[in-house]
């Protein structure tokens, strides 16, 4: 299986997909003309947000363990559920489950391939509880029945085929226990009452090997884990460290366990971590970036390729294992490619190739036949669509960091390929959420909805991004509002410069802690922007630090560390003095706020104040509410209705293109609290609806 390690995250990655789409033209007027700012060549043909942003077909190809059946996701009655397939016959694929309400997302096989298991949360709530559905019955069953609990997957083997190992908070919502699921009878048995470990690693036979403790000062110390219940203390890991420091696995032979580290070095590394003295050993290092991720092998554990994420993802091989796959998926894929399942034999594969100026799709290898078969395209209504492609860059910061940052131009608008159009173009600045993920290198559906109706769009790896070394992470701290967004300041002024935008036809645009980005530049620099776009953002710190979910419980140390420390009188202080609300009064250009109403991570409160403080001072403001939602649009007519308002919002703000609303609003739940006159068309868009 693909191991690529996601590093923690206090809002989240963008999870919105948050593309932008049409409203000025109201509901069936014809589309507006292309602004006159934008390059004068054809206009590319229109894509439609239903295409960009709706249900995909097919997504999330994964090949059972005895490599005869593929279970993938599609829609059911226009709800994202669980299909399988038998191998070679996509087409006669048969539903399994039968959600009516939230697309199914998160999935995975039962080790012993008679189950296809899934995670489902209520509404946006983030409480995700585990279920299981049979393959020949397709009957689902809820296997952890409790109440506000967010189930954890500690451990899963094919040693181990009717059973795997759950962490569970319904004792302690600060805390996760870990229980052992017999998968045959729904059997919960307590392993581990867990009062102060953030996370827990298991060996193929699902023993709990290492315990990790969060320590006051931020760090993790890792705890071999004895028979008996005795832990022993075998590595600390600094607090500097932490993000990008932690266990990647334990293979069945050797006694140790894969640590990607930054201990001592900039860049993450791979090393074995001997389980009895906690002795480390290099294995592999990139000098370009962190290892972000490995590949292991799925009977034994053992590592076989590593991953290197700079400007673009690449695969490295370790050893001969994989090393003739790797160059021939190298070779065969034509873009970036990733395995997301291997069968329990390891000769199929399932592979997600993303070229960029196409859908992704997934294919199916065989390995030793060295065939590549396409096993569905994820977004079919997008081939022979004018689809754009992606710039990587290199963007300096006024203070000689280098920033990773990728640039993507209307289709036609660089005739030369100098890769800057032939006329500056509006911008949108899409900032990432996180902060502690990256931009990447790919297909991007907001990147390319935005260039189709004619801006130019720029996504920044601001410092306090990962997987650039921990020297960039580090330099965020308590860095919001300050040397982060001057990051994004800096970018801006490159596109400027090289002649890719007018200083006057910038919006900036995010959601989660790109929310709060658009939030701090539209208070604190308020010149720099023609209006910006705001999903989920916190607006104050000190309240969002206070209501964390009570599970972030390992995690809040950091936090403290990274942003401000809220049980401090000067960490307050800073807290209110980088809070977009302290200082809504400079804002001077148009906003949208889009929030969920159940977001358990920057829960509704967020978006409240700002909205009522900008009320009471008189300035315009347009606000969306989700009752259904949370940190995060999951539900496609949500989605495609909220880029609806919010491509008529940038298009009155910067004049691009728009598509008319059409159906786009309709099952949405859709509020607009604020503003609806600010959005020319609104109005009239949601008396349609009704």
């Amino acid at each position: 299986m693909t191991s690529k390690k996601k590093l923690s995250s206090l809002l989240g990655t963008t999870i919105l997909a948050v593309g932008l789409a049409g409203l000025l033209s109201a509901c069936g007027k014809e589309e507006k003309a292309a602004a006159p700012t934008a390059t004068t060549a054809p206009a590319p043909e229109l894509i439609a947000r239903k295409d960009l942003f709706g249900n995909p077909s097919r997504s999330g190809a994964s090949i059972s363990p005895d490599g005869t059946s593929i279970a993938f996701l599609a829609p059911r009655d226009g709800v994202m559920n669980i299909w399988v397939a038998p191998i070679g016959q996509i087409d006669a694929a048969r539903p399994l489950t039968a959600d009516t309400e939230r697309p199914i997302r998160r999935f995975f096989w039962a080790p012993n391939g008679t189950q296809v298991l899934y995670l489902q949360d209520k509404g946006g709530n983030e409480d995700f509880l585990l279920y299981g559905v049979d393959v020949a019955t397709a009957e689902t069953k809820l296997l952890t029945p409790f109440e506000k609990t967010t189930v954890q997957i500690v451990g899963v083997s094919d040693k181990v085929p009717d059973a795997i190992l759950v962490g569970l908070n319904n004792r302690d919502p600060r805390w996760h226990d870990v229980h052992r699921l017999d998968l045959k009878t729904g059997q919960l048995t307590l392993v581990y009452k867990n009062d102060g470990y953030g996370g827990f690693d298991a060996d193929k036979t699902l023993t709990l090997r290492l315990a990790s403790k969060p320590l006051p000062d931020g760090g993790m110390q890792v705890e071999r884990m004895d028979p008996g219940g005795k832990t022993t203390s075998i590595l600390t890991i600094a607090a500097d460290d932490a993000l990008s420091t932690g266990i990647s696995g334990i293979p069945v032979e050797g006694g140790v366990a894969y640590l990607l580290s930054t201990a001592g070095r900039d860049k993450a590394a791979l090393y074995t971590l001997d389980l009895k003295d906690g002795s480390t050993k290099l294995l592999v290092e990139s000098d370009k970036a962190d290892i972000g991720g490995i590949l292991t092998n799925p009977e034994t554990g053992a590592v076989e390729a590593y991953n290197v994420d700079y400007l673009k993802e690449e695969w490295i091989p370790v050893g001969d294992a994989v090393a003739a796959d790797i160059a021939f998926l190298n070779d065969q894929a034509k873009g970036q490619w990733a395995v997301t399942s291997r069968s329990r034999d390891d000769n199929l594969w399932t592979i997600v190739i993303d070229r960029v100026t196409e859908p992704a799709a997934f294919w199916l290898y065989d390995r030793k036949a060295k065939t590549l078969n396409r096993l569905f395209t994820v977004r079919p209504n997008l081939e022979g669509k004018p689809l754009a492609p992606m710039q990587a860059l290199e963007i300096p910061s006024r203070d000689g960091k280098v920033l990773v940052s990728y640039l993507t131009l209307p289709p036609g608008a660089d005739a030369n390929g100098d890769g800057t159009p032939e006329k500056p173009l509006p911008l949108v600045l899409n900032v990432h959420g996180g902060p502690w993920a990256r931009d990447g290198y790919g297909y991007n559906s907001e990147h390319q909805w935005l260039a189709n109706r004619g801006y130019a769009v720029l996504s920044v790896n601001f410092r306090g991004s990962t997987g650039f070394g921990k020297g960039f992470t580090n330099a965020g701290d308590k860095q919001w509002g300050r040397t982060m967004h001057d990051d994004l300041i800096d970018a801006v002024d490159w596109a400027i410069g090289k002649g890719i935008t007018p200083k006057d036809k910038v919006a900036i645009y995010g959601g989660s802690y790109g929310g709060y980005a658009t939030l701090w530049g539209m208070t604190n620099t308020p010149d720099r922007f023609a209006c910006g776009v705001d999903i989920v953002g916190p607006s104050n710190l000190n309240t969002l630090l206070a209501s964390v979910p009570a599970y972030w419980a390992a995690f809040f140390e950091q936090l403290a560390r990274r942003v401000g420390d809220p049980r401090t009188e000067e960490g307050r202080a800073l807290l209110t003095e980088r809070s977009p609300l302290t200082h809504v009064d400079k804002i001077a250009k148009p906003l949208l706020i889009a929030q969920g109403a159940n977001d358990p991570r920057v829960k509704q409160a967020e978006s409240d104040q700002i909205v009522a403080a900008m009320k009471a001072k008189n300035i315009p403001v347009t606000y969306v509410l989700y009752p259904d939602e949370g940190h995060g649009f999951a539900r496609p007519a949500n989605r495609t209705s909220f880029y609806a308002v919010a491509e008529g919002f940038l298009s009155h703000c910067l004049g691009g293109r728009q598509e008319p609303v059409g159906s786009d609003f309709d099952g949405a739940s859709l509020q607009v609290l604020e503003g609806a006159d600010y959005v020319p068309g609104l109005k009239e868009a949601l008396a349609a609806k009704k």
